[in-house]
C-alpha cells in the first residue's frame, strides 16, 4: 500500500510540474504520423523558443504511403520547412501543461500556416496534434499530381518531448 501510494504521489508531482512551453530557450522535439489525402508519412519538428510566447524552428515530413497514380520519387516526398510559432499557452491559461500555437511556416514546396496543440503529462513528455496547409504554392500553373502531397491540408499527431 506503500509503494502505491508513493507511486501515485511522483505520478502526481511529475504532472504539477510539467510545462507546456517555458519561453526563451525552450525547446521542443516532436514526431508524429503525417496524414493527408492520397499519402501518409512521418512528420518531425524542432522549435526552439526565442520570446516569452515565440519560438522558431524546422519540420520535416517525408510521405510514405503514396498512392501510384502520384508517380512521386524522393524529392516529391521529402519537405523542409522554417517555422515560426505564437505560443499561447501561458496567455489562454488553460493548463500549465497545455499549449497552443499557430504559425507560419516557409517550405520547399510551399508558404503555408499551421495550429497546433500540445499537452504535456510529465516535464519531458506529451503528445501534440497539428493542422498544416498552405496559403501560396509554388508555381501553382505547374503543378505535377505529385507536387499536391505537400501542398493540401495535412493532420500531424505524435508524441512531443522536452529538451
Amino acid at each position: 500500500m506503500k509503494k502505491l501510494l508513493l507511486l501515485t504521489a511522483l505520478v502526481s508531482v511529475s504532472f504539477v510540474n510539467a510545462q507546456a512551453y517555458k519561453g526563451k530557450g525552450d525547446q521542443k522535439f516532436q514526431v508524429g504520423a503525417n496524414l493527408q489525402d492520397e499519402a501518409t508519412g512521418i512528420n518531425v519538428t524542432y522549435d526552439y523558443g526565442i520570446g516569452e510566447n515565440i519560438s522558431i524552428g524546422v519540420s520535416s515530413t517525408y510521405a510514405l504511403g503514396v498512392d501510384d497514380i502520384l508517380d512521386a520519387d524522393f524529392g516529391d516526398r521529402f519537405d523542409l520547412k522554417a517555422r515560426f510559432n505564437a505560443n499561447l499557452g501561458n496567455v489562454l491559461n488553460i493548463d500549465d501543461n497545455f499549449d497552443l500555437y499557430p504559425g507560419l511556416s516557409l517550405s520547399l514546396k510551399n508558404f503555408g500556416g499551421h495550429i497546433g496543440a500540445r499537452y504535456f503529462f510529465t516535464d519531458g513528455f506529451g503528445v501534440y496534434t497539428e493542422a498544416t496547409f498552405p496559403l501560396a504554392k509554388y508555381d501553382e500553373d505547374k503543378l505535377e499530381p505529385a507536387n499536391f502531397i505537400h501542398n493540401q491540408f495535412a493532420i500531424n499527431i505524435g508524441a512531443s518531448f522536452n529538451l
